[in-house]
């Protein structure tokens, strides 16, 4: 049957199952012998007023008896017979209703005739092309081939009439059938409710519509027709009920039907309700059993579960086929015990076998009757394959190959094994539909992964990766993007060593969450990173960052459309100066930081507020302010403090009320401060840097201020060397000597004449010395040539032998005191001041000499 066949059939099934038919009872010369309220509903006549009579007078026109009288007489229609026709009610209207005429045998041998009509306007739509006299039947297959049973009971339930088609529906043959109740010819619960049904007809007369119920068939035949019945009752020409008219229509196909459109509906409510490759394939797995199959596997390429790039199609790869894990495995047997991998385990895949060749063409593997014989490719190839087929009687094979975009991710596998039924066209279009289905939703959680770790590998880049304030501070910190399922969102932060034991503690926020607003916060971060290097003060750092921002939007920008491009930003930009116990900050449109003295009590310091950068409008200004030691900055981003109905001094309050604990542990103090004043659902990125202040004791540094005169390079070098005596670090006088005797001349020579020169020692982790004049140059190192009289002092300073050595000897074997130089910022000088911060090289037992040139 055509697919156009199908669908008519489809949809005279589904009127018949809607419609209450209305029914009447023919002899073999044509009389109303029954007739259903159903009947009397339609053309308004009774059972006593048309008992007894032709069922033709009830026809309009002419034509449409002639009709009936020829089809009643035609044998080659075998005794059944559907049109249009045209039927008059009582009072007069004319009806358009389909007629469906069925014979029917009983145990006289007589043949009588049963009449189902139908308003035409319960019955689907016509066809385009249809006209009023145009017989629907036209569209329909042979009425030979209609489904449609009929069954004539008397008021005791016995069978008295019955059409050929009913007892090739329900499996009930006709001799076995006349003459007997329906329990009395398949015993069992089910013939009991449909008797049940049948008296409750008889007692009310009211019509019994869609009762569904299984086919009667052997009990070694498991029973997969299912047909639904409308129950009439029939009255004769006194108005007495003369019996139970059953109306029975197969409706296998289209609860199939249905059964499939539910599973689809099923599958867009249970696979890829996560972004888990392999959840989603264990989703596809659970759906397919019992629904579809008995035993379900679903084998993804590894490279689907690591995020990587699938393969355009398989193909052997260095002589091995391409790695496969077990994604999705379920089974109608507790344990699955038909599957030979467990779910997470690699898949054994052969180079030949219909697995392999599926995923090759990209086609499904259809093997309705498999063949589990000798001698297959199972027992030539994979013979523990093999056992499995046989011990679970695995008969019938769909493989379905897992494909999105043109590229291979997986391969899913359907089996039946109880279920006697071989696999379908249908059931392979379902499966089909199915890992359409859920290839998508594989394809999206791949990507996810693939998008996901990138995230993570751009946060590890863009978070730090050791935070530690050094002699400065101690430091904890919290980062809680909005963007839960990448990690990562728009609010940077960042802990910067500077010379002279400093740090710099930086807190940013840049509109927008995910990966767009991360590389924009990668940016300012580098480029704030770069301006700490270079010891600027907080407020010129602010400025510098302000004209990246401008130039990265300008750069960005479309031409067409210039207003459309933006990268609004807030930054809060502090150093610490544990020396001076001092802490220079500044701030671009961000809010203000916190100060928690060792007591406990909590301040916002006045810091004005400036503009956001990429503004460029106000300049920005810095507020030095001193600290005790033992006190904590926190610095922070406006996602910790704002809420969708509050405030922003709500927030600030229960910020304040929060970091009042000095009892707790830093890293203590930074949870419950988050923990406590996070909003339940926030609405933005939220960061938390904390930092614990030291401060060096007054032995560990000494200083001194010289006039700018050569004559004092001396006095400078020999208060250098009795510092050093008195801290026991003799062994490091001849180098740093050295140091201050070049770094002095430096400043002399290329500095502020009329200003003084400055001498600090600071005794940490490593000791520092720190020359500063009044100059707002940098340093710069010089590469001379060979015949350069000049240029090679910082080069000497940066490369300072030790022990005798060669400067070429000792940096080549790596021992150096000094190397890898780089200019940075002093901010504890005034503004202008510029620096040397060197890399020390590796110890070797020794104590180290960071030396810094300053001017300014």
């Amino acid at each position: 049957m055509g697919s156009s066949a199908k669908t008519a059939v489809s949809e005279a099934q589904t009127a018949i199952e809607r419609a209450c038919p209305a029914i009447a009872l023919l002899d073999a010369q044509g009389t109303v012998v029954g007739w259903s309220q159903g009947a009397q509903r339609l053309v308004g006549y009774s059972a006593v007023e048309v008992a007894g009579r032709s069922a033709g007078v009830l026809l309009v026109a002419a034509d449409d008896r002639a009709k009936a009288s020829h089809a009643a007489q035609e044998s080659t229609l075998r005794g059944r017979w559907s049109d249009l026709a045209q039927v008059r009610h009582r009072d007069g209207r004319i009806i358009d209703v389909r007629l469906c005429v069925s014979s029917l045998s009983g145990q006289d041998g007589l043949e009588w005739w049963v009449v189902c009509a139908t308003d035409k306007a319960l019955l689907p739509a016509w066809p385009a092309k249809a006209t009023v006299a145009e017989p629907l039947l036209a569209t329909l297959p042979p009425p030979s081939r209609l489904p449609i049973g009929v069954d004539i009971r008397d008021t005791h339930l016995r069978c008295i009439r019955v059409n050929d088609t009913q007892g090739s529906m329900d499996g009930i043959p006709l001799p076995k059938r006349l003459g007997r109740r329906l329990t009395e010819a398949a015993p069992g619960t089910e013939a009991e409710t449909l008797e049940a049904v049948m008296h409750q007809v008889l007692e009310s007369g009211d019509p019994a519509i869609n009762v569904d119920y299984q086919a009667f068939l052997p009990a070694n035949v498991r029973s997969n027709h299912i047909l639904t019945a409308s129950y009439v009752r029939l009255d004769d020409a006194q108005g007495r009920a003369l019996g139970v008219c059953v109306v029975s229509v197969d409706v296998t196909e289209s609860r199939r039907a249905r059964e499939r459109l539910a599973i689809l509906g099923e599958a867009s409510r249970r696979i890829g309700t996560t972004l888990d490759v392999m959840q989603t394939g264990q989703e596809l797995a659970d759906l397919a059993v019992p629904f579809l199959a008995d035993y379900a596997t679903v084998d993804l390429a590894e490279c689907v579960s690591l995020g990587e790039k699938p393969l355009a199609h398989l193909c052997p790869q260095g002589g091995h086929i391409p790695v496969f894990r077990r994604a999705g495995l379920a089974s109608i047997h507790p344990g699955t015990p038909e599957s030979l991998t467990a779910r997470g385990g690699p898949v054994f895949v052969l180079p030949t076998s219909p697995f392999t060749g599926a995923l090759r063409s990209g086609k499904s593997h259809f093997e309705p009757m498999l063949d589990a014989s000798k001698g297959t490719w199972l027992d030539h190839h994979d013979a523990a394959r093999a056992e499995k087929l046989r011990e679970h009687a695995m008969h019938s094979l769909m493989v379905v190959p897992i494909r999105a975009r043109g590229a291979v991710l997986g391969v899913a596998v359907f089996v039946r094994t109880e279920d006697p039924r071989p696999f379908e066209e249908d059931d392979l279009l379902l499966a089909e539909e199915l890992v359409s289905w859920a290839a998508l939703a594989l394809d999206n959680a791949r990507q996810y992964v693939r998008e996901r770790s990138a995230a993570l590998a751009l946060r590890r880049l863009l978070l730090p990766h050791r935070a530690t304030g050094g002699s400065a501070a101690d430091v904890a910190w919290r980062y809680l993007p909005t963007d839960s399922h990448h990690g990562i969102g728009g609010d940077w932060f960042d802990v910067i060593p500077l010379s002279g034991t400093r740090i710099a503690l930086v807190v940013g926020d840049v509109v927008g969450h995910g990966i767009n607003a991360a590389a924009k916060t990668g940016q300012l971060r580098t480029a704030t990173r770069t301006l700490a290097d270079m010891d600027m003060p907080p407020d010129e750092v602010l400025s510098r960052l302000d004209e990246q921002v401008i130039r990265l939007t300008e750069a960005e920008a479309d031409p067409r459309h210039p207003a459309t491009t933006t990268m609004a930003a807030t930054c809060l930009y502090a150093v610490y100066d544990p020396v001076t116990r001092t802490c220079t900050m500044a701030r671009a449109g961000h809010p203000p930081p916190a100060i928690i003295d060792p007591y406990g009590h909590v301040t916002f310091p006045d810091l004005p507020t400036g503009a956001p950068l990429g503004i460029g409008l106000v300049p920005f200004e810095s507020v030095t302010v001193e600290l005790a030691e033992g006190s904590v900055l926190a610095l922070y981003t406006d996602g910790l403090i704002e809420a969708r109905d509050q405030d922003i001094s709500a927030g600030m309050n229960r910020l304040r009320a929060a970091l009042a604990r000095p009892d707790l542990t830093l890293d203590d103090l930074c949870s419950s401060t988050v923990d406590t004043v996070q909003a339940k659902s926030p609405g933005d990125d939220a960061t938390l840097l904390l930092a614990r202040t030291r401060s060096l004791r007054a032995d560990q540094v000494a200083s001194w201020r010289f006039p700018s005169d050569p004559a004092v390079v001396g006095r400078a070098r020999t208060l250098a060397t009795r510092q050093l005596t008195q801290w026991g670090l003799e062994n490091l006088a001849e180098s740093t000597e050295l140091i201050v005797s070049e770094l002095f001349t430096n400043a002399i020579i290329h500095g502020n004449s009329d200003r003084t020169v400055g001498l600090r020692l600071i005794r940490h982790e490593m000791l520092t010395c720190e020359v500063s004049d009044a100059s707002h140059s940098h340093p710069l190192v010089r590469h001379p040539r060979t015949t350069d009289e000049h240029g090679r002092g910082l080069f000497l300073v940066f490369n300072c032998p030790t022990d005798g050595e060669s400067a070429t000897s000792r940096t080549a074997n790596s021992s150096g005191l000094i190397s890898n130089c780089r200019p940075v910022r002093e901010t504890t000088y005034p503004p202008g001041s510029s620096a040397w911060r060197p890399v020390p090289a590796p110890r070797e037992n020794r104590q180290l000499i960071r030396t810094i040139y300053m001017t300014g």
